[in-house]
């Protein structure tokens, strides 16, 4: 097995988080753990054993996951932004980074994965 193994998931829709867990596993993934709030993903990256990680651009409640990105982003761990808008909603820093596209396709999360 070849690139990241354990794949944060950030995603506060309970359905789609349960969904990118399924294709982690078809891919041969593991999730590194699934967090719906900044505060959640950040102690999950604290407490270690993330190799990469997929992160809804938009969270419950207006939050947005930038913080996250932010914290990988300063341990060099790789990441892929989930979105349902346009780039745009991206924070300018990390508009370079890969994007995913919902809905999700099994073919796209493998791509955005080997993106990384």
């Amino acid at each position: 097995m070849t690139g990241p193994q354990q794949i944060l998931i950030v995603e506060d829709e309970p359905l789609i988080a349960m969904m990118l867990e399924d294709f982690l596993e078809v891919l041969d993934k593991r999730p590194a753990g699934t967090a719906d709030t900044v505060a959640g993903a950040l102690a999950l990256i604290e407490r270690g054993g993330v190799d990469a990680a997929i992160l809804d651009v938009n969270l419950r409640g207006g939050e947005k996951s930038t913080p996250v990105a932010e914290a990988l982003a300063r341990r060099d761990i790789p990441f892929v932004f989930a979105t349902g808008g346009t780039e745009e909603s991206v924070d300018d820093r990390f508009r370079g980074r890969p994007t995913l596209m919902k809905p999700f396709t099994m073919d796209g999360v493998a791509k955005a994965l080997e993106a990384l």
